[in-house]
């Protein structure tokens, strides 16, 4: 019997990738956070997430309104279409990084390369999915919808649910960072 499993390159490292935690370690210690709670923060004052994503070795990065559950269970949810180069690319890689900033702050110095930038960001890993069950579509709705308001509960349109794709990302590992 003949194999099918051909892999290209660089895929047997997306693959090792998904099983382990990603082992970054960020250059300045004293700048990192670690703290579960100040990363949930960090989040909770963001308006938007950048998700970045991989086509056979080809970044495509898109910024996404979020809801965000917090808690032992971390996952963020999204909405979006249908269709669209996105959900390609989900289908056939759904290993992703997410990044948030906030709190930005120039920092004014007496001489052009004595500027900065003082911020807030959060940068993690994990996997994405396609929500297609609608009770789960309705719970990652809620949290979307209540990050963008004071409420927690919302009724939905059957025509809304049905035309409207609900993403999951199970956070395998994030870091925040504080400059």
């Amino acid at each position: 019997m003949v194999s099918l499993n051909r892999t290209k390159p660089g895929i047997e490292l997306i693959h090792q990738c998904r099983k382990t935690q990603i082992a970054v370690k960020m250059r300045r210690k004293e700048r990192e956070i670690t703290d579960i709670d100040e990363i949930g923060s960090i989040i909770s004052r963001c308006d938007v997430c950048r998700i970045a994503l991989s086509d056979n070795n080809i970044p495509y990065i898109v910024t996404m309104n979020f809801g965000y559950t917090g808690g032992a269970g971390k996952k963020l949810y999204f909405h979006c279409a249908r269709e669209g180069k996105k959900l390609e690319i989900i289908r056939k890689n759904n290993f992703v990084c997410f990044q948030f900033d906030t709190d930005h702050q120039l920092e004014k110095g007496e001489n052009a390369c004595d500027f900065g930038m003082s911020y807030r960001s959060v940068v993690g890993w994990g996997n994405i999915k396609i929500i297609t069950e609608e009770e789960e579509k309705k719970l990652g709705l809620n949290y979307i919808m209540s990050n963008y308001s004071d409420r927690a509960e919302f009724t939905y349109k059957q025509d809304v649910l049905d035309r409207t794709i609900i993403l999951r990302l199970d956070i395998s590992e994030m870091k925040g960072k504080k400059c």
